[in-house]
């Protein structure tokens, strides 16, 4: 499409706007929320609250010359964005970056006792532990008696409304766990799916682009333990974040987190978690 001009780029200038919103309410909410949850040392601690000040009336500071991923954010534009306020950067570079410097301030990168110590996992694990949770789980039980396709149907409705229970966004605003659900979807796509997926014998491979743990992951891995019971793949690969991002983003840790949920629950999902258990395996 030659004709077509680049779209604006995003910026945060603008009160009132979302990507506002996002750098002056959320992250200053997500930095007291990491506070709260664990008990990091003075040292810690002190990073962060100069995080919070820096983030909201700062301007951009550098990574440490031995930041393991230095490179990367030099070829990301980092040198040109040093020393310029966060709200007048592109939004999405700022929004990302921030959640580096997150890291940064609470030790996850240096050698130390919080080395690789994910600062969201307390709020992933209470969205596991909640009542919620239980009554989406539970709610298993009552498809055991429906034909498989309408099963499958099911599931695979589930793990698209799972999108709702993005944490990152419950973190920051108010009541936004207790919002209904919207009233339909604005295409729905599931019958070409289903197309690509037929029974087999072989199967083939599914990559399944993970974005976030706890009740939003729940029903990808759900939708994942239906198609290998159904041959309807031989094998799925789940691709996941390499360190914690973005609050909610899933890793490795939090599709162990989220399998001894299902196992350990009761009914129809523990038979669901141990079906992935034994994939992966």
């Amino acid at each position: 499409m030659p004709d077509t001009a680049p779209a604006p780029v995003l910026r945060a200038d603008r009160p009132g706007s979302f990507p506002h919103g996002v750098l002056a309410e959320r992250h200053p909410a997500i930095i007291r929320q990491v506070q709260e949850s664990i008990p990091y040392d003075p040292e810690r601690r002190r990073a962060l609250d100069a995080l919070l000040a820096n983030c909201t009336e700062g301007v951009v500071e550098p990574l440490p010359a031995d930041a393991p991923d230095l490179g990367r954010w030099r070829d990301w534009g980092l040198a040109d964005h040093v020393g310029r306020p966060w709200f007048d950067l592109p939004w999405l570079w700022s929004e990302s970056y921030f959640y580096r410097q997150l890291l940064q301030a609470t030790g996850y990168f240096a050698p130390g006792p919080w080395q690789g110590i994910d600062p969201f996992r307390p709020a992933k694990l209470a969205e596991l532990d909640a009542p919620q949770t239980d009554e989406e789980l539970a709610a298993l039980d009552a498809l055991g008696d429906r034909p498989a396709d309408e099963r499958s149907r099911a599931l695979l409705h589930g793990s698209l409304w799972g999108n709702r229970a993005d944490l990152s966004f419950r973190l920051s605003a108010e009541g936004a766990d207790t919002r209904a659900a919207a009233p339909g979807l604005v295409a729905d796509d599931s019958e070409t799916l289903w197309s690509l997926l037929p029974p087999s014998v072989a199967g083939g491979t599914l990559c399944l682009v993970a974005d976030n743990a706890g009740r939003e992951l729940v029903p990808d891995l759900l939708l994942i333990a239906d198609l290998l019971d159904r041959g309807r793949i031989a094998r799925a690969v789940l691709h996941l974040k390499p360190h914690p991002y973005y609050v909610s983003d899933a890793t490795t840790a939090d599709v162990l987190d989220a399998l001894r949920r299902l196992t350990a629950a009761p009914g129809t999902a523990a038979a669901y978690g141990r079906r992935l258990w034994s994939a992966m395996t």
